[in-house]
């Protein structure tokens, strides 16, 4: 067994590899041991995955949408209260303590003479930056294609034939895509970005009940050739190029299309067990 990034060997590997960090709600597109080393899968935690998660712009998701990190916690919030007070605001998942807010004692008293007051959040919105989601989007996009050949395979051994897993570690043209994920090699590797719909959508599945949609993805094989990763989340979709660092066929594709996202069409939209709620 050899490790789908760096090629080595990994059948002591003991870490399973989350496609999408746990962080953002997932718990079920996850790879087995060994298909990403241990090593790799560390370095894209502290490298890749840290940076793209604690961006300003994703913490406030986080917090705001009430998205734990493996621990159960939801990330902290910095935030001025009465324009000149810092305070730092704090959410959990369960407890008395839902909204609990930490500020200090002249604050505290502003609070009661005013009865109440509002914590301005400014400063949140800075994304992460172009390289770090374009690597994050190359290291989930190859690790979704080894997701969809494990999901396709009835055996370990066909997962190790010739045209399995190691069929991608030895497919030289993903090497670009590899190499971008594991020491972005391509700078400027460009990604399209857009919102499909508003981060409080509210979803409906197919026992009636009431869901939150974190995070959803595909790959996209267009007409002429090019394959696609699509990921959104909170209704912000990313894509990525499989290829090589050019995204115009995708926006080729949304013409042709009629601005759909390839999460909501065709296939996905026939099998889809969730409806959005009416507004």
């Amino acid at each position: 067994m050899r490790c789908l990034f760096c090629k080595n060997d990994s059948s002591t590997s003991r870490s399973v590899e989350h496609i999408i960090p746990e962080s953002l709600g997932n718990t079920s597109k996850v790879l087995p041991k060994g298909i990403v080393c241990d090593k790799c899968n560390n370095y894209f935690a502290r490298k890749v995955e840290q940076p793209f998660l604690e961006a300003p712009a994703l913490k406030s998701l986080r917090f705001h949408q009430t998205i734990p990190n493996k621990r159960r916690r939801v990330p902290p919030l910095a935030g001025v209260f009465a324009s000149e007070f810092p305070v730092t605001s704090y959410r959990y998942l369960e407890g008395p303590f839902a909204g609990l807010v930490d500020m200090p004692p002249e604050a505290i008293k502003v609070l009661f003479e005013r009865k109440g007051g509002e914590i301005i959040f400014s400063g949140h919105t800075e994304p992460p930056s172009d390289r770090i989601v374009s690597r994050f989007l190359a290291k989930a996009a190859l690790e979704s294609m080894a997701l969809r050949i494990i999901e396709a395979c009835k055996d370990i051994k066909n997962l190790h034939a010739p045209d399995g897993i190691d069929y991608l570690i030895n497919e030289t043209q993903l090497d670009l895509l590899r190499n971008h994920a594991r020491r972005g090699e391509t700078p400027d590797w460009p990604y399209h970005s857009r919102r499909i719909y508003d981060p409080n959508e509210k979803w409906i599945d197919e026992f009636g009940s009431e869901v939150q949609m974190v995070h959803e993805s595909d790959i996209l094989q267009t007409n002429w050739g090019e394959w696609f990763f699509v990921l959104a989340i909170f209704g912000l979709e990313f894509v990525i190029n499989c290829g090589g660092p050019s995204i115009e066929g995708y926006s080729r594709w949304i013409t042709e299309n009629n601005g759909d996202s390839p999460l909501h069409s065709g296939k996905n939209k026939l099998h889809s067990k969730l409806r959005r709620l009416p507004s």
